[in-house]
């Protein structure tokens, strides 16, 4: 294994692994970890080290008493700043360098099945997209733990990476992990519709269009139940609270 100093490279794949792995879950026996060492050309304790430096620069974890390691290197700093402002260019930059290092198709390493989609200017940019989509998923699931934030549900099939200002809305913002919520199928469906939202201080609250339905038990468990109550809180990327206003303002049906 290399002993000489991490490349530009290098790290930025190290943070593309920051971002998906719940950060109480990283070992140097974390599969992904072990992985990620080998086409790099570094141990498996240097990439969870290095993923720790990242976590020293995180304010997020800092408020939470969590300091991750202390021995940061201006190259860490370097790229934790320029793609904590560059998500969109973070996620296909990252997961392409992982296909040149492993010497893989990016939509084999993304695990993505375009078979379908001819060659050409529109497969390369369904790619992208779906590379990145992938990508927002898997930061979002990481970040809170892999559990819907309103129900604690942790099957991953259900989960949903859902965007607190949509898709369609906001293209700079796509892919940024402050702009997330796990939920799961049913209240993705809700918060996307504006039958509920989550206000700037991490609260449901509960769209008064269910009150033709509030008869329904099955309202009442799935919805009215939650109003007022906290969210789980993420480890990292607390949603912003521009978004969630924004959310409050324009989706939600008061």
């Amino acid at each position: 294994m290399a002993n000489d100093n991490w490349t530009r490279e290098q790290t930025i794949v190290a943070l593309n692994l920051y971002c998906k792995i719940p950060f109480n879950k990283v070992s140097s026996k974390h599969p992904d970890i072990i992985r990620i060492a080998k086409v790099i050309g570094r141990t498996p304790n240097s990439v969870k080290m290095k993923i720790g430096n990242f976590g020293s620069l995180d304010t997020e974890l800092k408020k939470k008493g969590i300091v991750g390691l202390g021995n940061t290197s201006k190259l860490d700093e370097i790229i934790w700043n320029e793609f904590n402002h560059d998500w969109s260019a973070l996620a296909y930059e990252s997961e392409l360098l992982i296909s040149k290092f492993t010497n893989q198709s990016i939509e084999t390493v993304s695990a993505i099945d375009v078979a379908d989609i001819p060659r050409g200017t529109v497969r390369d940019a369904v790619i992208k997209q779906r590379v990145n989509q992938n990508f927002f998923r898997s930061t979002i699931l990481s970040s809170y733990n892999i559990k819907c934030c309103i129900t604690g549900l942790s099957i991953p099939d259900f989960l949903v990476a859902s965007h607190i200002v949509p898709w369609s809305k906001d293209e700079k913002n796509r892919l940024n992990p402050h702009n997330g919520l796990c939920l799961n199928s049913i209240h993705d469906k809700a918060f996307d519709s504006g039958f509920i939202t989550i206000t700037t201080d991490y609260k449901i609250k509960v769209s008064k269009n269910f009150n033709a339905y509030k008869k329904e038990t099955a309202v009442t468990d799935l919805f009215l139940r939650y109003e007022n109550q906290t969210i789980i809180l993420p480890d990292k990327f607390l949603p912003s609270k521009e978004f969630l206003e924004y959310h409050y303002q324009n989706i939600f049906k008061k």
